[in-house]
This record gives C-alpha cells, sequence and structure tokens, in this order.
C-alpha cells in the first residue's frame, strides 16, 4: 500500500500491529481528568498475572472496547484502565509445579522469601502475555495506567481497608468451620467452591452401645474416615426407637472411643436409619450440634488431607486412601450392616477442582451484614443496574443469604494481614505500616500473621485502589464512580458485590453505575470449553493462525476484526453462546465486504478534493442519494441506541444490514452508472465520501482495525467530506478520535424509504422469477433481456414503478424490463408468477422455453413424485411399522413424504403457470 492503492483482497496480517502501533505511539488511547469533558470510565476485570488468553477472555474484552470506543467518539474523556491479578492460590500453586518439576523442591525447601522470589520472577518472565495478546485483539486501554494488585500503591490500599475495617469491629478472628483445600493447603470461602455429581456409596455402620451387650445403633455415612473423629451420636428426642438409649454411650470402632447418645431436633426421623455421626471438626452441621451440647472437636485432617495423630493405625495415610482400608476392617469386625449406591452434589475446589474438606481452623472473618445492607441500597436505589436486569436477582439472592467472609489463606503469595503479635504481652497490633516496637510494652519481638488475604479482598477495591485511594488524587475525584463493568455470572458474588460493598462503605459511592452479565461460551456440542477437554478456541489462533488447542491447524487468521465482530453479533440476552472456528468466516466475510466497497469508492475518488462538487445542496441529491442518507440516519439512531443500551447483537446487525445489505448491495448498484457519467459524477462522489465516512465510523467500534487503515486511505483522497455546502476543509485525525455521527446531522427525507422498498421489492421478485429457468433443463443465459409484466393493485403503486422503471431496469441481476406496468394488468398467458405485496409480477415464457415438452416433462415427474409419496404414506399407515419401528426412522420417513409433498405443490404450481 506504499503508493495509496488498496490489494485486492484484505490481509489483516498487513495492518493491524502496523495501526496499534500508531495507535499506541500517538497515545490515542490515554485519558486524563479534563473539566472541559465528561469522563466515561471502565475498570477492565483483571486476568490472572499468570494467564494466557482464551475466548472467554476475548469475549469480554471486546464487549469493554466496543463501548470505550463508542464513548471516545462521544466526546467523553473516555478511560478504560487495565491492569492484572496477582491471583494468589493459583499463581503459587503453578510456581509449586514449576519448583517440583525443576528442582524437586517445595515451598518449604525454599522458605517464605525464597519462594516469593520466584514468584516475583515468575511475574517479571510470563506476567506480561497476557497484556499483549490483548493487544492483539485491538484493545484501546490506557497503557500508561496498567496496575496490578500487589503494586505498591494498590497494598497501601489494602492495608487502609483492613485496619479500617479492623478498627470498625468488622475484621475478627475465629475458629470455626471452613473449606479446605488440600492440594492448596489453604481456606477457601464458599463463593470460591464449585459443586459437581458424585458416584458414592452410603456406608451403614455398627457402633456398639457400652454396657449392652449385642445392641448398636446403626449410623450411615458417605466419608467412613470421618468416623475417627467422631464424639457423639444423636437421635431425634422424640423418636420411639431410641429414646431408652439417650444419655447411654456408644464406642466408635476401630479407635474405641466412647461417645454420649444425644437427642437433638436436627435430626430427621425419616431420613437414613434416624441416627446420626457427630463429627463437628468435620461437617457444618455437626459443628452446630457440638456448639449446643457443648462437644469435644477432634480434627483428623493435616492441611495436606492426610490423617493425623487421632487417627489412630491410620496416620500418614491420605484421607481418600485411608477410606477402603477402613471399610474393610469394618467388614472384618462384622460391623458393616449394609452398602448403599448414591449420587450427591458435593464441593470441590475452584481452582485445584480436588474434593473440599470441612477443616476446623482458626481464620480472619469480615462481618457482612453491615456492608450488605449499604450494597443493597445501591441497588434497590436504582444507582447500580444490572443487565441483562434477571440478574439483579442472582445479586439480591446472595446478599440474603451471605455468611460472614473467611479472608485469610494459608498462602505465601499475596497481600500478608497486617497484625502483629508481641512476644512479651501478647497484644495484638494492627497497623498500616510495620511497627517497629509493641504500642502497650515498647516490646520489639513482634511475630506477623503468616497468613495472606483473600485474592478477592484486594480486588474488591480495583476500582478506587487503581485510581489512588486512599489518596484523594485529581484521578479518584474525576473518574469515580466509573460507569460499567463487564463480567461473566460466575463472579457476581465473588467479586461484582464486594466491590460494591467495598465502594459503600469507604468511598459512599457505588464503584460503577451498570453491570454487564455477558454470556458463557460453549463449543458447538453445549460444553464449557477447557484446555483440559480439549475443547476451547485459542483466540489469538483465530487471529493469526496457528494450532488451535484441539490440534486444528490454522494457516491464516480470521483476522482480529472478524473475531471482535462475530463475538459482538453472538453477544445476545442469552445465557450461553455457541461457537466454533467456522462462525467466524462470516466475520472475515464481513470484513473482506467492507474492504472491497472501500476500494470501489476509493478508486472512484481518485480525483480529490477537486473532482466532487464545488457546491451541494438537498436539491441536487438524486433519489438513491436521498434513500441511503434517509437509511444512515436511522441505522446511525439505531446503532447508538443499541450501544447506549448494551444491546450488543442488535449493535453488530444494525451495521451489518446498513453495510452490507443497504450501501453495498442497493446503493452502490445504484450509483455505478452515474459514476460513469461526467455531469452526475461530481455530485455523486461528493454524497459517496459523505456515506463512507459515516459507514467507517459506525463501524468503527466493533472493527477498528480495517476501518482505521480505511479511514487514512479516504483521508488522502478526500481529507474533509461534509455532504453539504463548499467542498474541502480540514481534516480531522485518525478514527479512533473521530467524532460519532449524530442522526441530525444526515437529512432524512419522507417517503423516499417506502418508495425504494417497493421498488426492491419488485426486483427481488424480478431476480427470482430469471432464478427459476438459470439452471438445467432450461439454462437460460443470464445476458438474456426478459421483459417483464407488472399488475399492481393501486394506483399508487403504478405510479411509483412506473416513475421509477429506469432503476428496475437498471438491476443488473435481473436483468430485466417493465414490458408493462398497470392496475389489474391480466397475466400474459404462459407466465411465470411472483406474488408481492402491491404487485403481481410476470414473466411471460412463451419463446424463453418450449412449453409443450415443459408441460410433458412436469406431468411426468409429478407421477414419478406421487408414486413415491403414496408409498411413503402407506408405510407410515401400516400399525407395524408406525408402532414398532425405531423412533428416528419413523421421524426420518415422516421429514421425506413432506418433502415430496412439497415438490409435488411446487410442480403444480409450475403446470398452472403454463397453462
Amino acid at each position: 500500500m506504499a503508493d495509496g492503492t488498496l490489494p485486492p483482497q484484505y490481509d489483516p496480517a498487513q495492518v493491524e500491529d502496523e495501526i496499534y502501533a500508531y495507535w499506541e505511539r500517538e497515545g490515542l488511547f490515554r485519558a486524563d481528568p479534563n473539566p472541559a469533558r465528561a469522563p466515561y470510565t471502565i475498570v477492565i476485570p483483571p486476568p490472572n498475572v499468570t494467564g494466557v488468553l482464551h475466548m472467554g477472555h476475548a469475549l469480554n474484552n471486546t464487549l469493554q472496547d466496543v463501548i470505550i470506543r463508542f464513548w471516545r467518539m462521544r466526546g467523553r474523556e473516555a478511560l478504560w484502565l487495565p491492569g492484572t491479578d496477582h491471583a494468589g492460590v493459583a499463581t503459587q500453586g503453578v510456581v509449586e509445579k514449576a519448583l517440583w518439576k525443576e528442582e524437586r523442591k517445595t515451598r518449604h525447601d525454599v522458605g517464605r522469601e525464597g519462594l516469593l522470589a520466584r514468584i516475583w520472577q515468575w511475574k517479571e518472565k510470563h506476567g506480561g502475555t497476557i497484556v499483549e495478546q490483548l493487544k492483539k485483539l485491538g484493545c484501546s486501554c490506557d497503557w500508561s495506567r496498567l496496575r496490578f494488585t500487589m503494586d505498591a500503591g494498590l497494598s497501601r490500599a489494602v492495608r487502609a481497608v483492613f485496619v479500617g475495617l479492623y478498627r470498625e469491629g468488622l475484621i475478627y478472628r475465629g475458629e470455626r468451620l471452613v473449606n479446605w483445600s488440600c492440594p492448596f493447603q489453604t481456606a477457601l470461602s464458599d463463593d470460591e467452591l464449585e459443586y459437581a455429581e458424585v458416584d458414592t456409596f452410603f456406608w451403614h455402620i455398627r457402633y456398639p452401645i457400652k454396657g449392652r451387650p449385642g445392641r448398636y445403633v446403626v449410623v450411615a455415612t458417605t466419608r467412613p474416615e470421618t468416623m475417627l473423629g467422631d464424639t457423639a451420636v444423636a437421635v431425634h428426642p422424640e423418636d420411639p426407637r431410641y429414646r431408652d438409649l439417650v444419655g447411654e454411650t456408644a464406642v466408635v470402632p476401630l479407635v474405641e472411643r466412647e461417645v454420649p447418645i444425644i437427642a437433638d431436633d436436627y435430626v430427621k426421623r425419616d431420613e437414613g436409619t434416624g441416627c446420626l455421626k457427630v463429627t463437628p471438626a468435620h461437617d457444618p452441621n455437626d459443628f452446630a450440634i457440638a456448639g449446643r451440647h457443648g462437644l469435644r472437636m477432634i480434627n483428623i485432617l493435616n492441611p495436606d488431607g492426610t490423617l493425623n495423630g487421632h487417627a489412630g493405625r491410620f496416620q500418614g495415610l491420605d484421607r481418600l486412601a485411608a477410606r477402603p482400608k477402613i471399610v474393610a476392617e469394618l467388614e472384618s469386625l462384622g460391623l458393616v450392616e449394609k452398602i448403599v449406591p448414591h449420587r450427591h452434589s458435593v464441593a470441590h475446589c475452584y481452582r485445584s477442582h480436588d474434593l473440599i474438606e470441612p477443616y476446623l481452623s482458626v481464620q480472619w472473618y469480615v462481618k457482612m451484614a453491615p456492608l450488605v445492607a449499604k450494597a443493597r441500597e445501591a441497588e434497590r436505589s436504582g444507582r447500580v443496574r444490572f443487565h441483562p436486569a434477571r440478574w439483579t436477582h442472582t445479586y439480591r439472592q446472595w446478599l440474603d443469604s451471605t455468611p460472614d467472609w473467611c479472608i485469610s489463606r494459608q498462602v505465601w503469595w499475596g497481600h500478608r494481614i497486617p497484625v502483629w503479635t508481641c512476644a512479651a504481652c501478647k497484644a495484638e497490633i494492627c497497623e498500616t505500616e510495620d511497627p517497629a516496637a509493641c504500642p502497650r510494652c515498647g516490646g520489639t519481638e513482634l511475630a506477623q500473621d503468616p497468613d495472606v488475604l483473600d485474592t478477592w479482598f484486594s480486588s474488591q477495591l480495583w476500582p478506587f485502589s487503581t485510581l489512588g485511594w486512599p489518596d484523594a488524587t485529581a484521578d479518584l475525584d474525576y473518574f469515580y464512580p466509573t460507569n460499567l463493568l463487564v463480567t461473566d455470572r460466575g463472579i457476581i458474588a465473588l467479586w461484582v458485590a464486594r466491590m460494591i460493598m467495598a465502594g459503600e462503605h469507604f468511598l459512599g459511592r457505588e464503584p460503577f453505575s451498570d453491570v454487564y452479565i455477558h454470556a458463557t461460551i460453549l463449543d458447538r456440542r453445549g460444553a464449557r470449553m477447557s484446555k483440559s477437554a480439549g475443547n476451547g478456541i485459542d483466540p489469538i489462533v483465530m487471529i493469526r493462525g496457528g494450532t488451535n488447542m484441539d490440534g486444528t491447524v490454522f494457516d491464516k487468521g480470521f483476522g482480529a476484526d472478524a473475531v471482535r465482530f462475530m463475538l459482538t453479533a453472538m453477544t445476545t440476552e442469552g445465557q450461553d453462546m455457541r461457537i466454533w472456528p467456522e462462525r467466524f468466516e462470516t466475520g472475515r466475510n464481513f470484513a473482506n465486504k467492507i474492504w472491497n466497497a472501500a476500494r470501489f469508492c476509493l478508486m472512484h475518488l481518485e480525483g480529490g478534493v477537486e473532482a466532487l462538487a464545488p457546491e451541494l445542496n438537498e436539491a441536487d441529491l438524486d433519489f438513491a442519494d436521498r434513500w441511503i442518507l434517509s437509511r444512515l440516519r436511522g441505522a446511525i439512531e439505531r446503532a447508538t441506541a443499541c450501544a447506549e443500551d448494551f444491546r450488543y447483537c442488535d449493535f453488530a446487525r444494525t451495521v451489518y444490514e446498513f453495510v452490507w445489505g443497504e450501501f453495498c448491495d442497493w446503493y452502490l448498484e445504484l450509483l455505478k452508472p452515474r459514476l460513469g457519467d461526467p455531469a452526475d459524477a461530481p455530485a455523486a462522489r461528493r454524497v459517496l465520501a459523505f456515506v463512507l465516512d459515516r459507514v467507517l465510523r459506525i463501524l468503527s467500534p466493533v472493527t477498528p482495525f480495517i476501518t482505521e487503515a480505511l479511514w487514512r486511505r479516504l483521508g488522502e483522497r478526500v481529507p474533509c467530506r461534509p455532504l453539504f455546502g463548499p467542498r474541502g476543509g480540514p481534516a480531522e485525525g485518525p478514527l479512533i478520535r473521530a467524532a460519532w455521527p449524530e442522526p441530525e446531522t444526515v437529512p432524512a427525507f419522507a417517503g423516499v424509504e417506502d418508495e425504494m422498498a417497493l421498488l426492491q421489492d419488485a426486483i427481488r421478485a424480478m431476480r427470482e422469477l430469471r432464478s427459476r429457468y438459470h439452471g438445467a433443463p432450461y439454462n437460460l443465459s443470464p445476458r438474456e433481456r426478459l421483459a417483464m409484466h407488472i399488475s399492481c393493485r393501486t394506483e399508487a403503486v403504478r405510479e411509483v414503478l412506473t416513475r421509477r422503471a429506469a432503476l428496475l431496469a437498471q438491476d443488473r441481476e435481473a436483468n430485466a424490463s417493465p414490458a408493462a406496468v398497470a392496475v389489474d394488468l391480466p397475466k400474459p398467458g404462459a407466465a411465470a408468477v411472483a406474488v408481492r405485496t402491491g404487485m403481481t409480477i410476470y414473466l411471460p415464457l412463451a419463446g424463453l422455453i418450449d412449453l409443450k415438452t415443459e408441460r410433458a416433462r412436469l406431468a411426468k415427474e409429478r407421477e414419478k413424485l406421487r408414486a413415491y409419496a403414496d408409498k411413503i404414506a402407506g408405510k407410515l399407515a401400516n400399525p407395524k411399522f408406525a408402532d414398532k419401528a425405531p423412533k428416528e426412522i419413523v421421524a426420518a420417513e415422516k421429514a421425506r413424504l413432506e418433502e415430496a409433498e412439497t415438490k409435488l405443490a411446487e410442480i403444480e404450481g409450475q403446470l398452472r403457470e403454463l397453462r
């Protein structure tokens, strides 16, 4: 493109990197406080720092980029603030695996500081990968503001929040059952769990009654290893089967522990055996029972999931490996009454996907009730709105049921809890800065809590910590509250609700006004995509080519614009979106259509400003000009409304239908004869330049690369493109910073769209009639000009079609002329017929085909098809077939019959036309 001409085909690889480098070099993504403009702010949901781009990221960030580009063009000071999350549990897990694989060492071998040094090295080496991938997608983030959740400034915000909540009495330490991830050896909150159906068994186990030889109570459990930590057996107080046993003592097999038999209303008399083994340290319901009865709590697990000293001879075994050994020993003692298959939903770690263990541990918690009240009011008052609105229910439901939040994690990578204990006086010290001495006794031997904070604790501060809080910065004053959050439904509780709580509590304002919850991406069969399943799609491969996750090789990618367009076009208000690589072909075809249309336009604008009409006013506009301008105005109105309301699919469909279906397929075709007319061409080129200018503007948020490249070429030809008045003027600059077209700047013309719709209907009917006789056996030449008759139902229709007869005759695909146009025109003998609103169009067939031979051919085909249909109908009427054949076979036969009847109806229609 060195000579300014466009290649015949669009090659994204030749455009995208150069265009993106230009945007970055010129600082076109940058946003700063500007009193002359209103801000529009989006903070990116920070991906894991060690992550790589997957299709969910591509969808999420495409939707954000579409909106930020739209509002940037609307004149807002548009800030899209990027960053990455340290992802404590996940990132440490990745580095620990590498440490073991490469050095055969655990974190304990290298120590806390040694492991943290390795993680920082890992972050520096791999942390920029996803940022560079986001750039390949075209994300227009202000990269000068790139943040990381463990940056010094953000870490200071984390401490300020922790200390503030601690001093308000909203953070406390307590011993409770937690969700324990054995692989990561840390607690997880309820919102970090995922549930999956598991096939297992109910083991019915006999517990002997002390002092009553031969008497047992039978308990049922899906986790027989936990019996080693039992401290009671519970029955319902009104269950007559066990009333005489309340107060007696049962003996826990294998460990021979004597435990009381207690009565508690929680026990269901009509479920299982009516007896409940109580394991307070490993079941939340049992924990509650223990609290009511003052029972002992025995934790039988080590942090890694192996059994500890309370398990006796099973000590050291993994709890799952111990299970069959325990059952076998119970069976040898005759203490297993029965084993019943059972399927139930079990919690798993959302990172490792291993089974979660309820685990008794001392942890740090946030009291949620006061924070929940503020978050609830923010949504109910309308200050925070969910799109689609149905996700409001999910948000409210979580607020109404959330327990106190367990915020401590037993890993080393993350924000360490800012609490110290004095060795001398045991005082607990919580400060934003590391204390040098105990404020109570002056002692200097201070031990900091070893745990770190849940990753979501720092992430909840993202909308304001990234803008400089706790300092009162100009950025915070100008850009906060932000405008939009785009995210997945899976983290409404984990992240969205907590950000609202934090914003309301510490700044007194909602962190954003709108929350858009996008679809979940599935494969073509409706399964969730994952690397392990091999059904994922690598967005970078789709953009640039390469080997996809399933091994498929793409020599060339579809280009970023194609991927962006399809992701936007498929974003409806439904929950899920099925994607496979071939779907991006539609986006590539659209990009090629844009390129070819612009290439045609630029070819006719080679003469530059001097080749345009010096002056232009409405009176100079042709009918086709008036129509395309009216349609353009409507497209701008619809696209603007869609972007403002986050109706992504409708936005994409609006620009697609206008650009391809109206500008390319109709207007450019209507324009071609005028561009060859020296008298008419200057005015036609003037309108063409204006419309192409607006087309590139409304396409820009979704397909930014190709439109920026074409905008440059258009600017080289015609720097300024006003519709009316004198031609010429100064250039506007890059498209990314150009003004969004306002509908009122484009004229509209009453009645012209209805007229054009009538003409389009007639032309489509003429095309259809020609196509009926195009192939074998007729082989009507596309070059043979046809004469068609149009019978109008009203005088108004006749008047329009007569006045615009030249446009009807101009259509190259129909290649036909209206030989007669009249109200209630009779059918001209043997003729093909197309019925449309307000008109019937006839194609006389005499002379085009041999009518006698064609009638005979159709009659013979009708006879064969009738026999075929009767045979299938008879088969379906036979009860031996209809009732006994497989359903899919019967359905296939019915479909064949329906197809045959449809073809018969078509043949009958053709025979009527030939009479």
